[in-house]
């Protein structure tokens, strides 16, 4: 079993959440560190920045998920593919009891950035309405 924050279209009640087939830690968690996070492109996709330091403290869901469910999220994000997110370990904090989790995140590298059609900077969360702006994409 693996944990796995998520702060875009897998957030429970978001679009991708029917690929997310986890079961939610109570509550709230934000990042530990700060990134940048932005809608990007045509498909306003949200897109957290592994630029640790920089940007707003993130706030998500916290996961725990199964190898099926792993690599269905991966896909989903496209982990095998150049201009694909990149999965990576976070620690992230209960925003009830401030426990601290390492988890595992989708992020995008800072590369990827220089090139985008930046839509929108978000300050830390992405919300429902955001995700309304949001297009699936076609497979």
């Amino acid at each position: 079993m693996h944990q796995i924050f998520v702060f875009g279209t897998l957030k429970e009640g978001f679009p991708n959440y029917h690929i997310n087939q986890g079961i939610r830690l109570k509550g709230d968690y934000l990042t530990k560190n700060r990134y940048p996070l932005y809608l990007v492109g045509e498909r306003f996709a949200p897109w957290l920045i592994i630029d640790k330091g920089n940007g707003h403290n993130v706030r998500g869901q916290v996961f725990t998920v199964n190898d099926a469910t792993l690599a269905e999220m991966d896909k989903l994000e496209r982990i095998t593919e150049l201009d694909g997110y990149r999965r990576m370990e976070l620690t992230v904090i209960s925003e009830e009891s401030g426990e601290e989790l390492l988890v595992f995140v989708y992020g995008k590298p800072v590369e990827q950035f220089s090139d985008v059609a930046i839509q929108l900077e978000l300050e830390g969360e992405y919300k429902l309405e955001h995700s309304v702006l949001y297009l699936r994409r076609e497979f």
